[in-house]
């Protein structure tokens, strides 16, 4: 329903493009509109009813794995560093601490300090990739032991986050 809603629609429109009752898909409009997924762009008369017509309220969305309760990944339930399993426990541990992040630099007006490096690596072996994730390792490991200074007063910790997994290129080379 979000992705139909990108462009403003009634309750009437989305049941006929999903194959749903409009019931149905009222009730599934009042409750993404009660959390805020959803908007009211105008109301218009039709015959004796009123049609609601909404709208997504964002292009994109991310879930938070908190809304995944006790199945949420965890990293301290899949210490396997070099498993999927502990990539996804850490990726879900970010995208929960940069939604806190969000919400507490709008509610305190001010932009919330952030860094993030994106790349791609080819390697042309298991070995050399190993090679590179130990040497990574090293090197951030010199970098924390310089700057880290657990005494700082009124310092404040970072959590660092450094992923290498295989790229999921559509792109056929």
């Amino acid at each position: 329903m979000l992705h139909e809603l990108v462009e403003p629609a009634s309750a009437s429109v989305l049941a006929s493009k999903l194959g749903l009752s409009r019931q149905k898909v009222n009730y599934y409009l009042r409750g993404l509109e009660k959390h805020g997924l959803i908007e009211l762009v105008e109301e218009r008369r039709k015959g004796n009813m009123t049609e609601r017509v909404m709208r997504a309220t964002a292009s994109a969305y991310v879930i938070s794995p908190s809304a995944c309760g006790p199945v949420a990944p965890d990293p301290s339930r899949s210490p396997d560093r070099l498993s999927t399993r502990w990539l996804l426990a850490v990726a879900s541990r970010l995208v929960q601490d940069v939604g806190a992040l969000i919400e507490a630099g709008a509610t305190s007006g001010k932009r919330v300090a952030t860094f993030a490096i994106d790349g791609e690596v080819r390697f042309a072996s298991a070995a050399q990739r190993a090679a590179f994730a130990q040497e990574l390792s090293e090197a951030v490991a010199d970098l924390v032991a310089k700057y880290h200074d657990e005494g700082a007063a009124k310092g404040r910790s970072h959590r660092l986050v450094v992923a290498l997994h295989p790229s999921m290129n559509q792109d056929k080379e």
